[in-house]
């Protein structure tokens, strides 16, 4: 259906200039009226109060109430020119402004003036400054009176001041007084949550709520628009993920059936499945008979069984001479899923169905055997990494796509391989990142989500210590003693570092939930922290310590080719090698069941979740695991909260709510968001998850009632300005 004009689709540049609107689009990526309208303040503060500027922290960019106090020039010594110093104050700490060569700013910054003051906090000589701020100004003449009892500028002085997130080009006045020029000007809007709705929830129109937001005149005033707006927010992006569900549902598959080859197969397996593995597969196997895609995503514990509940999957579909595909994060885990898979298929299956691997690195000859392979169907199961993505990529007959670890993946890459299926394939996405359920509904609302909690019999149980190397700097030589004490007992260790060498890390292997000043040695005017832990360092250093002499100690990371790493996985798991100093590479997937310790050095620069994957290499044989955590994070940091909530139990779903209550706002959903315009405005998974599912709700009812939202109109366009043509796509991969 097409969707109706609104103001909130006209440009910046025809509503406030062409000028103003470069510079917020080059500041924050603001191009329309309704993009410039949800960015919302970010805090409010009032003329008459002072900020706590003994407590700004060093590195970071601040906007500020404070008062002049006293203001001086100097002549520069070592060039020609001046320095206009100007002491702010709040009672308690000062702050300096200095200015070179700007000697006229005195006429304005007369001591006694307050207003806002922006720019980055620096150290000079032990004190807090900030060089070539910002400032605005508070009105003089209503400083004069506030303090005398006239209403209107007592009214003045207490109303809040919104705070804008700024750069250093835009700063948030100026935001301030271009979003007031929107709503000087702003025509009539419609609503995108119906008016049945707002009235049973008490909710204010949106352009009220935009008003509100923007210009209250009491707190009241900003705290209810903001309920209004966060609410507007969880409809319109609940509205568009069932409207992608049903999309789904509405296109037409190839039903896939099980048979003699699945039955037999089971009748093979050495060990009894597990009751979730039975109740996913069920699941799983409704879906594939059914005339419409599966679109389910399966979450699952580190070493629960998902990879065989996939591989059931992939049996139902070659039964009807169908492929499926497995994408896989990295070459490392493809080689490994190719073996585990040849293997458990037994030499008889695994003849008849042809397991193929194609990877980035493979030569031009293995290359192509495996494009004929896959192209004439011979290949009944592909595995394969970013390879299979290429256009010179054909399949005779794709039936199943199975993504594991889809985090790891960009949408577009995940949609580019649905798209090589003749009709739409079916989808089943892996994740042993468990999910809380606010991030599900917010994030895979057009998903059907499936669950195995229940561990395989015969799961060891793992040991997890914190090293704090930052209370306890004479542990360091334990962490290698104890892996050589594994290592006489004929086991073998995992070390993994944060980084390749002293300047590389793992690509894509950022800490995505790691607040500033912790994990890093930027943030918080203490110390620096020591040099983070490297591959190729701690290997230098390992090769020094008697504790491990004669060991056989080898490195791997992404930066090895493809033979190399696949070399020293087989080595490792054959039991030729003893100690593994790794990247992230070994993350996922990874199976060696003599391997009984992990060792995460500068464990804090991980993520909960992936200390949680790194932990499950281990622990997966007959002996039980032990994970060493070491950090140089110091108590009471977020940093060190995450490790030790690691440490402090082996639940993946009781760490993934820990995760979400651990993260900073606005990054809650890490990479499993995707789209500048499909992140969240107000909304946060880790605070909002009743009024999620209250959202969902509703939409549901709107949808059912009218699933082309015909008499809907202004919610249509809501979920086109939302998700715009990439984002939209977007939500209909995750």
């Amino acid at each position: 259906m097409s969707v109706p004009d609104s103001p909130l689709d006209a440009s910046l540049a025809g509503a406030l200039g062409g000028r103003t609107a470069t510079a917020l689009q080059k500041a924050f990526g603001l191009r329309t009226v309704g993009d410039l309208l949800t960015h919302f303040p970010r805090r409010y503060a009032r003329r008459g109060e002072l900020t706590a500027l003994d407590q700004l922290p060093l590195g970071e960019s601040v906007t500020i109430v404070a008062q002049v106090l006293d203001v001086r020039e100097r002549t520069m010594r070592a060039r020609r020119g001046s320095i206009l110093e100007v002491r702010i104050g709040d009672g308690q700490g000062i702050l300096t402004l200095t200015f070179f060569n700007q000697a006229w700013r005195a006429k304005d910054l007369v001591p006694g003036a307050r207003g806002i003051f922006a720019g980055k906090v620096g150290d000079y000589r032990g004190l807090r400054q900030l060089a070539h701020p910002d400032y605005e100004l508070f009105d003089a003449s209503h400083e004069a009176v506030a303090g005398v009892g006239d209403q209107q500028a007592q009214k003045w002085a207490k109303q809040p001041i919104p705070i804008y997130p700024a750069s250093a080009s835009v700063a948030s006045w100026q935001v301030q007084k271009s979003v007031e020029v929107l709503l000087d000007s702003l025509p009539p809007i419609d609503d995108a949550v119906p008016r049945s709705v707002r009235s049973e929830l008490d909710l204010m129109p949106v352009a009220e709520a935009y008003e509100r937001i923007h210009r209250p005149e009491t707190d009241r005033d900003h705290l209810t628009a903001r309920d209004t707006l966060r609410f507007d927010e969880a409809f319109v992006l609940q509205s568009a993920l069932l409207q992608q569900r049903a999309l789904v549902r509405r296109s037409a598959a190839t039903p896939r059936r099980g048979g003699a080859l699945l039955a037999g197969f089971d009748a093979a397996l050495p060990f009894e499945r597990t009751g979730d593995q039975r109740l996913v597969g069920d699941e799983i196997t409704r879906d594939l008979e059914a005339e419409v895609p599966m679109n389910r995503l399966v979450q699952g514990e580190v070493g629960s069984g998902k990879t065989l509940v996939a591989l059931r999957a992939m049996l139902a579909v070659a039964e009807s001479g169908g492929q499926s595909a497995l994408l896989a994060p990295t070459e490392v885990l493809a080689a490994q899923h190719l073996r585990s898979i040849t293997a458990t298929l037994g030499p008889d299956l695994a003849a008849r169905l042809r397991p193929t691997l194609l990877t980035g690195q493979m030569t031009v000859a293995q290359r192509r055997k495996a494009l004929l392979s896959i192209v004439s169907g011979q290949a009944h199961i592909v595995v394969g990494t970013h390879a299979l993505i290429s256009e010179t990529v054909e399949f005779f007959d794709l039936g199943l796509v199975v993504v594991d670890e889809q985090h790891r993946f960009g949408v577009d890459q995940r949609e580019a391989l649905r798209r090589k299926g003749a009709t739409p394939p079916h989808v089943l996405v892996l994740t042993a990142t468990p999910i809380p359920r606010t991030v599900a509904m917010t994030v895979f609302g057009d998903l059907d989500i499936s669950t195995i909690a229940e561990l395989p019999k015969g799961r060891q149980p793992i040991e997890s210590f914190v090293v704090p190397l930052a209370d306890h700097p004479g542990w360091a030589g334990r962490i290698w003693q104890r892996s050589a004490e594994e290592i006489a007992k004929g086991r073998q260790v995992f070390v993994v570092c944060p980084a390749i060498d002293a300047a590389t890390t793992e690509p894509g292997d950022e800490v995505p939930d790691a607040a500033p000043g912790e994990g890093d040695a930027e943030g918080d005017g203490t110390a620096p922290a020591p040099e983070r832990a490297s591959v190729e360092g701690v290997l230098a250093s390992t090769a020094t310590l008697p504790v491990l002499a004669g060991l056989r100690i080898e490195p791997l990371h992404g930066r090895m080719s493809s033979d190399e790493k696949d070399d020293v996985m087989r080595r490792f798991a054959a039991g030729r090698i003893d100690m593994l100093i790794a990247t992230t590479v070994i993350e996922v997937g990874v199976d060696v069941p003599n391997a009984s310790t992990m060792v995460v050095l500068d464990a804090d620069r991980f993520g909960v979740s992936q200390l949680h994957q790194l932990r499950g290499r281990v622990g997966r044989g007959g002996h039980p695991g032990l994970c060493l955590l070491v950090t140089h994070a110091e108590l009471e940091t977020v940093a060190r909260e995450r490790v030790d909530a690691v440490a402090s139990t082996l639940d993946g779903f009781e760490l993934a709510q820990v995760d979400l209550d651990l993260r900073r706002e606005g990054d809650v959903l890490g990479n499993l968001q995707s789209g500048g315009r499909s992140s969240l405005r107000l909304l946060r998974v880790a605070r909002d998850g009743d009024l999620i599912g209250l959202a969902r709700e509703h939409a549901a009812e709107v949808l059912d009632a009218d699933p082309r939202l015909a008499e809907h109109p202004a919610l249509a366009a809501a979920i086109a300005r939302r998700l715009d043509d990439r984002g939209r796509e977007a939500m209909g991969k995750n």
